[in-house]
């Protein structure tokens, strides 16, 4: 099937995160890295053994580059997004694709009208238990989905976390798109459907340094009438993160998506309920590595990637109406 060379624009955590999962693989190569942190960005290339620039035009300029990852702040996505696409090269973007629903729409049309390949890192589509939840709903077997709830709590802006693109909303899109993209992602992937509305109430509780709320109850109504519910959090002392599932013939509950003790339990009618340990869900591959092998794998067979710039978009698009619900009070249509 051959090998995809890729570049890495974006040197940070989780560029890092991506590029040696990338270096990892069969299907993949680094070439190149680039970041205008010159220390940082040298530090990665050495551990790859690839090279390295600080201007991330000249990875998009170069013959052997034939992909890159964006892995920036995503108020920073969008440049090198439509660059690399109007160069030929395919793009896999972190989440959020970009913090508004214009910018997504850039760079999808640059990617079409190029012919190129766009894939977005909603990378808990292939981490063990939301995977898992996905597929049993999808084997009907449960029937379908009626309300879906996904609670995501943290104790606010702390560490990596306290940077000022994180604390605003026009950089990094607020805490409903830089976090919480996978569990908006998550509700769209089990409901198997589009979004029709949105209602949110929410505010800023503790952190009132940032302009978007630190604490929000999101309903989204799907074309199937069924309701996906989060409570995203950035002021809870204890935290977690899990949910449940509940269809017209069964539950799935998830207490704790990942960490000791997490598991996945379900029911169908009048069975016998069944618990799995997330630790025997999971694959040899990490969920960073499975999402880059995926995406490589569809473009050097010429197919679409598993999550493609328009998932990314439809995102985006809750999220804002997420917001704009809790300004005004009311749900907001899709």
């Amino acid at each position: 099937m051959g090998v995809l060379k890729m570049g890495l624009i974006g040197c940070g955590v989780m560029g890092r995160s991506l590029s040696e999962s990338a270096a990892s693989l069969d299907e993949t190569d680094v070439v190149w890295v680039s970041d205008v942190d010159e220390e940082k960005g040298k530090a990665l290339a050495t551990d790859l053994g690839c090279a390295y620039v600080a201007d991330y035009t000249e990875v998009i300029g170069r013959d052997e580059v034939e992909a890159v990852m964006i892995a920036t702040p995503g108020f920073l996505h969008e440049e090198p997004a439509v660059a690399a696409a109007n160069a030929g090269l395919h793009v896999f973007s972190e989440k959020p694709l970009a913090p508004t629903f214009d910018a997504c729409d850039r760079i999808i049309e640059a990617a079409r009208v190029n012919s190129v390949a766009l894939g977005v890192g909603q990378v808990c589509r292939f981490h063990p238990v939301h995977r898992k939840v996905r597929d049993l709903v999808h084997t009907g077997d449960f029937g379908k989905p009626t309300v879906m709830t996904i609670n995501r709590l943290g104790s606010g802006f702390k560490g990596i976390w306290r940077v000022p693109w994180r604390t605003s909303r026009e950089q990094s899109g607020g805490t409903l798109m830089e976090v919480n993209a996978h569990e908006i992602d998550f509700l769209r992937f089990v409901a198997g459907c589009e979004a029709t509305s949105v209602f949110a109430a929410g505010g800023n509780y503790i952190n009132q340094e940032i302009d978007f709320p630190d604490a929000a109850l999101v309903t989204i109504m799907f074309e199937t009438g069924a309701i996906g519910s989060l409570h995203s959090s950035d002021v809870s002392a204890i935290g977690g993160y899990g949910g449940r599932v509940d269809c017209e013939n069964g539950s799935l509950v998830f207490p704790r998506f990942w960490g000791d003790g997490a598991e996945l339990m379900y029911q169908i009618g009048d069975d016998e309920p069944v618990a799995i340990p997330a630790a025997d869900l999971a694959g040899d591959l990490s969920p960073v590595a499975q999402e880059i092998k995926a995406f490589a794998e569809a473009v050097l067979a010429g197919d679409t990637p598993p999550v493609t710039g328009e998932d990314g978009r439809a995102v985006v698009a809750i999220a804002e109406a997420a917001y704009d619900s809790v300004a005004s009070g009311s749900p907001v249509q899709l």
